[in-house]
């Protein structure tokens, strides 16, 4: 096997040298790796710090959905994905919305959670007896580390000791709980629980010296956030479902739409998709705004998990001829540290925005996947999904295929109302180049 030795060492043009000197790209594929660098050094530079062995750049689309009403306030939201269906989707729900009361959101809890795992001979009784001097022991010993997270509202807010010896012989939990003010927190969380180990291993030394001193297996914090919950709701009579094109009987939609969601509810496989639905809209802004998606995602699965059987995120009502629908989700972003600032595009996001903190920042990506699920369901219960899908698709096929101007303007019109697959677009396509 021809491995490549020293990889991390080697300049950006000897990576690219190497890449393709040990990989089937031709030597032609170099221009296309040019071609997707940063044009600006300053911005180039800045991204190939970001992470290791970058050789290029790869470039989503940064689009807008505008007119979301958020609590009363107008936003235009920055969100960053491939599928044009998103942010269609996005953009028809905020008008609608807009216009019937817009999306009201709020933060129930902003808590964050750290472990430290450890074995250790002694017991629970002994823990208990010492684990408030404990507790003000190893939170005194990093005042050093969390000062100025203090003086922003955050900290250590509460311990929590878990005997986990059912699980595994001789393991304890110490879970600590964390308020990060308007920052992610990992690696605040994460400096300040390695540093506790090391205090809980040399306490619960000296104290015990008798039995075995503790091993720390791990100290880490969780991307499982239950605590730091955000609600998103929007309602109205359901007689405004009138305006909706496709809705001829508001009622019926309305009942078929809370079908829609209990559906998902108690069916996983639904549940799945119904979920990715709301995750398109909010993971467009998350990236816009450079925030953790894949910590974001990985939280908000667990939480739809957490009754033993993987359901909606969101839940629907109909109280006589009044609609409301509800996304209750945790998640953990930040709109300080990380690549929030250091990115140009995440900064021109979180400007464009308004500076929001954390809180609501939680608002605003919530009110993204509510308006993304909200539309989806409305497509499903009445013309379908397929329809505004293939029709946002239908450029996509024409951009692979070449296609001018001229003759995308007479598929696109030959196509109207039909079903759009790749192969009625090439057939469209020859038959429109054979004629010309």
């Amino acid at each position: 096997m021809d491995f490549i030795n020293g990889f991390s060492q080697k300049t950006p043009a000897e990576k690219v040298e190497e890449i393709i000197k040990h990989t089937p790209l031709t030597p032609g594929s170099l221009r296309i790796l040019k071609e997707a660098m940063h044009p600006n050094p300053k911005v180039w530079k800045a991204f190939s710090q970001f992470t290791e062995n970058v050789i290029s750049g790869y470039h989503l689309p940064f689009s807008i959905a505008p007119n979301f009403v958020i609590n009363g306030k107008l936003y235009h939201l920055p969100m960053v994905i491939e599928e044009s269906s998103v942010v269609a989707a996005a953009s028809w729900s905020a008008k609608f919305w807009s216009q019937n009361g817009g999306f009201t959101s709020t933060v129930v809890n902003d808590l964050k959670v750290g472990q430290i795992h450890f074995t250790w001979s002694g017991s629970q009784n002994q823990l208990d007896g010492i684990k408030t001097e404990l507790e003000s022991y190893m939170t005194a010993q990093i005042g050093n580390l969390t000062k100025n997270m203090e003086q922003r509202g955050g900290g250590i807010v509460g311990f929590d000791w878990l005997n986990l010896n059912s699980e595994m012989s001789n393991l304890f939990q110490c879970r600590v709980t964390f308020r990060t003010a308007d920052s992610m927190g990992a690696n605040f969380i994460n400096t300040c629980l390695e540093e506790m180990a090391k205090q809980l291993t040399g306490y619960l030394t000296t104290q015990y010296s008798s039995i075995p001193a503790p091993e720390v297996i791990m100290a880490i914090l969780s991307n499982y956030t239950p605590e730091c919950l955000v609600h998103c709701t929007i309602e109205c009579p359901i007689d405004r479902f009138s305006q909706i094109k496709g809705v001829d009987d508001p009622l019926r939609f309305a009942e078929r739409f809370v079908s829609a969601t209990e559906i998902a509810r108690f069916d996983p496989y639904r549940a799945v998709t119904h979920n990715k639905g709301i995750f398109n809209g909010m993971d467009a802004v998350v990236l816009a705004t450079a925030n953790d998606f894949r910590a974001f995602e990985a939280g908000g699965h667990a939480f739809a998990s957490r009754n033993g059987r993987y359901s909606s995120l969101t839940s629907a009502k109909l109280v006589r001829n009044w609609f409301s629908y509800t996304l209750e989700i945790p998640m953990a972003v930040g709109v300080v540290g990380g690549l929030t600032n250091s990115h140009p595009m995440a900064a021109l996001s979180l400007e464009l925005l308004g500076q929001p903190t954390a809180g609501e920042l939680m608002q605003i990506i919530a009110a993204a996947g509510l308006a993304n699920n909200f539309s989806a369901i409305k497509a499903l219960t009445t013309s379908g999904i397929q329809k505004g899908h293939m029709r946002m698709h239908l450029s996509k096929i024409l951009l692979k295929l070449g296609a001018s101007a001229e003759e995308s303007k007479y598929i696109t019109a030959q196509l109207a109302g039909q079903t759009i697959s790749y192969q009625a677009v090439e057939i469209l396509l020859n038959q429109f180049r054979n004629h010309s």
